[in-house]
């Protein structure tokens, strides 16, 4: 068996990067295969020193190559951040069409489609992922790579009416059709992009095999949910940064119940409907009021971008009113921090809160949800509300779902999640939990490699 190759935008060149996410997905098979990491060394380098520098750890090597400013600017900031994100989570309005990015996203996968065929032989399997990379799988066909590719998705798919909005819909979709298998989070997802392929480019999908076939080929579509490292995590939850995050967080908010939410700063998590849900359950549950308290762990991102610095100046101002309008000298409702804080005192601060809020309005996955199942005491859990455009609504039915626009739903859920009998706490997240330990990281990469590494599951030109 050959090696396992993985491109993505960011690596685990860090060890101290390899707690979770996608390190946690991949590392294993990266060190039993021996195998390569490419991704963007983080550098901006102009001129003629712009290089890639290579290392090994573990039995894994490392390549990882710079972005000049021009390619930072067109292929990161500007078609993958402002042009795909928007559109794939369902915010056209936000997107930006610059004619030259497109020019600079292609020459990126293009480069780093030359040092992957460069490196990879035969019996290797190539493991593309995420919206940075939506062309690399032909770019690695027109560089001579033959071998067996596949790619993830880690965001939602937009219906095609949406898709259709990005100038090169077509060159991106017959690019995804290179690989071999193309993996979503979500049903969903999956069935936009095949209705895209069906409606407009002339696709046949086999109903019960799951494999399409498209621009000449027959590619297999699958749905593969992300999960999570269940027993890593729920280990950490008795660590000594848990343990000391739970007695800062009791210092603050006292015996109050509390509600936990962390989301990146992002107009995709809304934030904005949750803050304002928050205002709705202090109006319309006034006994409430005093007796929780609402944490809003959201670590920055992106702040150079014009749309994250609008939204870190709304939800100022709206925790700043919440707080002016229902806190007192001895409680504040709303404690929001924009900050990020390591694994390990979250999964404390998780298994404290009787209320787990994971509202986007739209999300590949989100495993908040699942890192808030698994940090729960089996005796005395909390209570997960869902955003239903989440993809993880798809597997955790048995948390409380909602709509993030409902400002006055998203409140009643609240409420309830607060006074729910513990019977039917410990009912609904036994079931949860079954879900999070059956369908885990390591269940999420064997199936995907698994289909990777089937012959059967070819992509032969008809």
């Amino acid at each position: 068996m050959g090696r396992l190759i993985a491109v993505s935008n960011r690596t685990a060149a860090d060890p101290n990067s390899r707690a979770g996410g996608l390190a946690v997905a991949l590392w294993d098979a990266l060190v039993k295969s021996s195998g390569l990491w490419f991704g963007w060394s983080g550098a901006i380098v102009d001129g003629p020193s712009r290089g890639v520098s290579m290392f090994q750890d573990e039995g894994v090597d490392f390549l990882l190559a710079d972005l000049s400013e021009e390619e930072r600017q067109g292929f990161y900031y500007s078609y993958s951040n402002s042009l795909l994100w928007p559109v794939f989570h369902y915010r056209n309005d936000l997107a930006r069409f610059v004619e030259d990015d497109f020019r600079i996203y292609s020459a990126v996968n293009d480069r780093f489609a030359r040092l992957v065929s460069a490196r990879a032989r035969e019996g290797d399997i190539v493991w593309i992922h995420d919206y940075h990379f939506l062309l690399l799988g032909a770019a690695l066909r027109r560089a001579g790579w033959s071998g067996r590719t596949g790619f993830f998705l880690h965001i939602p798919f937009p219906p095609p009416e949406l898709f259709r909005t990005v100038p090169q819909h077509h060159e991106i979709a017959e690019a995804l059709c290179a690989c071999d298998v193309i993996g979503f989070q979500s049903a969903n997802d999956r069935a936009n992009f095949v209705r895209y392929l069906e409606e407009y480019c002339d696709a046949r999908a086999e109903q019960e095999s799951g494999f399409v076939k498209a621009f000449g080929r027959r590619v297999k579509i699958d749905v593969y949910p992300i999960g999570i490292d269940v027993e890593s995590f729920r280990a950490s939850v008795s660590s000594d940064a848990a343990q000391a995050a739970i007695r800062r967080l009791r210092r603050g908010v006292g015996e109050r119940q509390h509600v936990i939410g962390v989301d990146r700063l992002d107009y995709s998590k809304g934030l904005p409907e949750r803050f304002a849900a928050i205002g709705r359950l202090l109006d319309d549950y006034p006994e409430a009021r005093g007796k929780m308290t609402m944490t809003q762990i959201a670590p920055p991102s992106r702040s150079s971008v014009e749309e994250y610095q609008e939204l870190r100046n709304e939800l100022d101002a709206l925790s700043g009113r919440i707080n002016g309008d229902y806190g007192d000298l001895d409680w504040t409702p709303l404690r929001y921090l924009v900050r990020g804080y390591q694994r390990e005192e979250l999964a404390g601060l998780y298994s404290v809160s009787r209320v787990g809020l994971v509202t986007p309005l739209r999300d590949g996955m989100n495993l908040v949800a699942k890192e808030y199942v698994a940090a729960q005491d089996p005796d005395d859990p909390g209570v997960l509300i869902l955003s239903e455009f989440a993809g993880a609504a798809e597997q955790l039915s048995e948390a409380l779902l909602v709509n993030p626009y409902d400002s006055a739903g998203l409140a009643a859920a609240i409420n309830a999640a607060l006074h729910m009998p513990l019977d039917e706490r410990r009912a609904r997240w036994k079931r949860l939990f079954e879900t999070v330990r059956q369908y885990d990281i390591a269940w999420w990469r064997e199936k995907f490699l698994a289909d990777l590494r089937d012959g059967d599951a070819a992509g032969p030109r008809d």
